[in-house]
This record gives structure tokens, sequence and C-alpha cells, in this order.
């Protein structure tokens, strides 16, 4: 150590020195212990500075950077941000955003408290499940339901109900694998279902789930292929005919919709996807789908069917285990309400705006934006305006390719600098997330609602180092 670094590290303040200089509000605030923490940390890193050559820190200086420290770490780790990667109900970044009616309800239940499981009319014991089963039974047809915490709980908790200890027929072309590495063949063994495959990969037939029923089957299990398609020499059979098979040996039949819509979603120029209400129709015994993917609502499981069946589920133990608190209860309820007005659902709705989102309005944002997006990059990039395909993403209608517009940025020199520009979007206080390809960095503007805002985060690049 030179004489240079010894002198420089016994200038530096102590840690009662710098909480002398603290502002009062920041000890009450964070209190003093935190605040004592951060100071250390603080004086810490300035120590391993001066060895590498940096001049001491002033007073000021750590007890500035122990407050931005402490900022940063009350702050959530689930930060907004601006989801421009094109894909509308994506898993990694939260899925669906619910609607104001659905936020206003989860408020309210978290500040207050509320008769979740307490009958008023009779002043006994309730079931949280009446605050949805009138809803549920209306949007679908179904005899009744019930409600989990997601639809992979969903489906656990159904095949454990039917199956449990006895065969469930599946085809091996319906054998998924979602994100996460959910597997259903996982799911049935977890169940503690004793699984039978039948028919093929690519062509599965009646014959094949005839031949496969025995005096041990409890389910026939049918699972919407919802995050792919097998295309060409192919053959399955639908639900309505599952239905009839299971019905000549009394074996319900258990059909998964994975992403399960209300509604029909060609109405909003999307392609056709099937609904609960028809699977319901069809004969399906119980019907299971989620509540964060096309419904637009609250990560949730839902079981939708017979009513013996719906109270054999909830009679099960497991039906506790993975049940819904007040919170989500509330925003599903709102969110499901808002289909009682199907004229209106697209406006109130963000999941259904946003796919419905007209090309025009964003081909309109992006060349307002591009300007903007061109000076504050400046010359170490090329921003230019692009045609793109967004998607609706969670394993809903994967082949649906949603016409789009956005920004393509390329960097004139090197791919890493425009690695180094992906990086610097995501440490903006609002991080801005779009996706690589093609040599750029595409901006899908398809979600993007918040101009103003973007345009305020944006400028937090300011004079970093963009090269």
């Amino acid at each position: 150590m030179t004489e240079l670094e010894s002198r420089n590290l016994r200038r530096l303040p102590s840690v009662t020195t710098i909480l002398d200089h603290v502002p009062p509000a920041i000890l009450l605030r964070f209190g003093h212990p935190a605040v004592t923490t951060a100071i250390r940390t603080r004086i810490d890193c300035a120590r391993e500075a001066i060895k590498a050559g940096a001049a001491p820190a002033t007073i000021e200086d750590l007890v500035l950077r122990a407050l931005l420290q402490l900022e940063q770490e009350a702050g959530s780790s689930l930060r907004p941000l601006f989801n421009l990667t094109g894909t509308v109900l994506h898993t990694n970044l939260g899925r669906a955003v619910l609607a104001e009616p659905a936020i206003d309800a989860a408020i309210v239940a978290m500040r207050e408290v509320v008769a979740l499981e307490f009958d008023l009319e009779t002043g006994q014991r309730g079931d949280r499940d009446n605050h949805l089963r009138d809803l549920l039974c209306k949007l679908t047809g179904a005899e009744d339901g019930t409600i989990v915490n997601n639809n992979a709980a969903a489906v656990l908790l159904a095949l454990n109900t039917l199956a449990q200890q006895r065969e469930a027929i599946v085809s091996r072309g319906e054998l998924i694998e979602i994100g996460g590495a959910f597997r259903m063949p996982d799911i049935m063994t977890r169940a503690g279902a004793i699984m039978v495959e039948v028919g093929t990969t690519n062509r599965t037939h009646a014959k094949d789930y005839r031949a496969a029923l025995s005096p041990q089957t409890g389910a026939i299990l049918k699972v919407h292929t919802s995050n792919y398609r097998i295309q060409g020499f192919t053959a399955e059979v639908g639900a309505a005919e599952l239905a009839a098979i299971g019905a000549t040996a009394s074996v319900p039949l258990l059909y998964d919709l994975g992403s399960g819509s209300l509604i029909d979603l060609s109405h909003y120029g999307l392609g056709r996807e099937s609904t609960v209400r028809e699977a319901v129709r069809q004969g399906a015994a119980l019907v299971t789908f989620s509540g964060d993917k096309l419904l637009g609502g609250p990560q949730a499981g839902f079981i939708v069917g017979r009513a013996d069946l719906i109270a054999a589920v909830n009679s099960n133990p497991l039906k506790r285990a993975l049940r819904v608190d007040k919170i989500r209860l509330a925003a599903i309820e709102a969110t499901l309400k808002l289909y009682h007005d199907p004229e209106r659902l697209a406006e109130r709705l963000p999941t259904l705006r946003l796919l419905a989102r007209p090309k025009h309005e964003i081909e309109a944002l992006a060349r307002r934006l591009l300007p903007i997006v061109t000076q504050t990059l400046g010359d170490g990039f090329t921003v230019a305006l692009c045609e793109c395909d967004s998607q609706i993403g969670s394993g809903a209608l994967p082949l649906e390719a949603i016409a789009s517009a956005g920004l393509a940025i390329r960097s004139r020199s090197s791919s890493g600098a425009l690695n180094q520009l992906t990086t610097a979007l995501r440490r903006l206080t609002r991080p801005i997330i779009g996706r690589t390809a093609d040599g750029g960095l595409i901006l899908d503007l398809r979600c993007l609602t918040d101009e103003d805002q973007f345009v305020s985060t944006l400028s937090e690049l300011g004079d970093q180092a963009l090269i």
C-alpha cells in the first residue's frame, strides 16, 4: 500500500460522523439500524475504491450513496416496465394486466374486512365459492364451478378427484409440456392417476379410446394443445365424441382447455379458439381453464362442469391447499362481471383491448416516436419504422400472428453496442423490454399505452455512453 492510499484511507469518516450528517427524516423513514448498515456498506465500497486509486469520498457523497442504497432496497423487486416484446400475455412479465374494476375490488378486499366465508343472510359460515358460482355457471353453461390458484392446480385437483389410483386415458399427441417444465405426465403422476397413453403422436382415433376402457378407468383426459400444433397427417377425437365414448362406460371426460376463453375471439379479428361454453356443451364432465390468460384476470384456475363432480372436487382435501384468497377472489369476481356487457368488453378489459388494437393506431404511434428515439440514441444507432408480428402468448393460439408495428434499432458499429443498449434500457427506472431479431432490437408498440411516460423514461438515457 502506498503512502497516498494509507493517507486517503485514514481520511474516510467514521460511521458515527456520517450518522451525524444524516437528516432526521431519513432516520425516521428507514430506521437507525438500516441507515447504519447502509453507511457501513458505503464506507467499505469507498475503501475498495481508494485501493483502486480513487480519491476518498466526502461525507456528503457517502450520505447520498447510502440514501440511494436505502431507496433501492425499499423499492419492490416487482418493478413496472414497458412490455415491447410483442407478446401480450408474456408469462415472464406477469401475463394479463387487470381491468380497473378488478384493481378497485382487490384494493377494497385488501383494505377492509369482508364476508369471505360468512353468509350474511343466515349468520352462519359460508362458502367462498359462492362469490363466483353463479357467474361461472351463467358464463359457461355449467351446472357448477369452483376455483383454485392456477390451471395446473385445477388439472391436478380434478385428476386426483376422478382418477386417484385409477386409470386416466390420454392421447400421446396431447401429453404437453409448457413453460417452467410443466409436463402433463408428471401432473398425472402427482395426482395419483395411472396414465394410459393411446394413439400416436400425430394420429389418435376413437377406437383407441374404446380399446383402452376398462373397469379401472377413472377418466378420459383431453388436453387442448394450446402452445403448439401438430400439422399434416393428423387425427384427433373431438370432445363431443370422447364424452359419448366415456358415457358408454360411465367414465367422465375431463377437458383441460388451458388458456380457455369465454368468448369467440374471431369477433375481434383473432383466430378461432374453443370456448369454455362449447366444451361444456360438447359433454365434458369437467372443464379446467386459466384466469390470467385469455380471460384477462389474475392468476387462477377454474373447474366447471357437473354439479356432483364439482361437489366431489370441493370435498377433496387438496382443495383447501389450493384455494385462492380474498384479494384474488375479489379481482376475479370483478373481471367476470365485465363479460356481462360484451359490447364494451374490448374497451374495459386490457388484454382484449391490446389484442384487438388496430395496426394503423400502432403505426401512428411508431411514427410519433421515431424522431424522439432517434435523437435520444444518437449517431451510434439507426432507428427505422418496421412492421412486425405480435403474438398472444402464454400458449394461446401459438400460430396466430397479429399484424403490428414498431421501431427497429440497429448499431452502426457492433453487436456489443446493441447489447449495451439493451442493458441500459433494462436499467431505467421503468425498464424498456423489447426483443432481438435480425441483428437488431425490435420495440413492438402494441402494448405501449402511456406514450408520455415512455418518452420521459427514455430521456433518462441522457448522456450515457451508447457507442
